[in-house]
């Protein structure tokens, strides 16, 4: 049960890729502490489905069918958000992708897909958020990077090259927001989720298969997600890197 005194309590939080995987997951965890939630992604299923659930138990829950590759699509549940509580309070660009192969597979097709969901996804989040958070005094972007944002890994060229940029963009964001907005970037290792699925390449599904027999359940990072939302408004948790315990890479 959500507590008054929760500082997560009432926040309103705006959550992309939120039908499966990380997302579904930490909108479960926020709404359990009392955070009104916008839900955006692309398949309205799962959306309604996971709105009703956490209605059902007492939660605030609204969704709206966001590709978040879309420009207008994005400003409209940043749009739906406001219209419905009045005010943005949280931003968690977690919609990816990671179809991995090697450069000279040339899945140039894929590559695109990455930078328009990886990174023009993320960019298109916080152009839809910013003014609000402006005109509010306040506000929170929680980018989903990875470890490899931060390292990179054979065969995963261009999906490394999408999360460094996340990286980047999340610490230009922190630089430049001052001292009313907050940045987050969360870079998990191997989460049990849906990411996977999307790799064509049957060596680079082999080698992701093999490192994530190790992965770790999608809560472990919704815990971390809700830790930076947590602190209080002059303490920002600016990076987060989290493994499985038994991943070596």
């Amino acid at each position: 049960m959500s507590n008054s005194n929760d500082p997560v309590n009432g926040k309103v939080v705006i959550i992309t890729g939120a039908s499966s995987g990380l997302g579904e997951a930490t909108a479960r965890r926020l709404a359990d502490r009392g955070a009104k939630l916008v839900l955006g992604a692309r398949r309205e299923d799962r959306l309604k489905s996971l709105a009703e659930e956490l209605t059902a138990k007492d939660g605030e829950a609204i969704y709206q069918v966001t590709d978040v590759t879309d420009r207008k699509q994005v400003e409209s549940l940043a749009k739906a958000a406001k219209d419905k509580f009045g005010r943005i309070d949280v931003l968690i660009n977690n919609a990816g992708l990671m179809p991995l192969a090697p450069l000279d597979a040339l899945k140039v097709d894929e590559w695109e897909q990455m930078v328009d969901v990886n990174i023009k996804g993320v960019m298109y989040g916080i152009a839809a958020v910013l003014p609000t958070m402006r005109e509010q005094h306040s506000g929170h972007v929680i980018n989903l990077s990875s470890v490899a944002g931060h390292k990179l890994f054979p065969g995963a060229a261009v999906y490394c090259a999408t999360k460094y940029a996340v990286k980047a963009l999340s610490e230009g964001l922190r630089m430049e927001a001052g001292e009313e907005i907050r940045s987050t970037n969360i870079s998990p290792g191997a989460v049990a989720t849906e990411l996977t699925t999307t790799i064509t390449n049957p060596d680079a599904a082999k080698a992701a298969e093999d490192l994530y027999k190790v992965a770790i359940d999608a809560d472990a990072v919704a815990r971390a997600i809700v830790y930076a939302i947590e602190q209080p408004h002059d303490v920002d948790i600016n990076e987060i890197i989290l493994r499985p315990t038994a991943q070596e890479l």
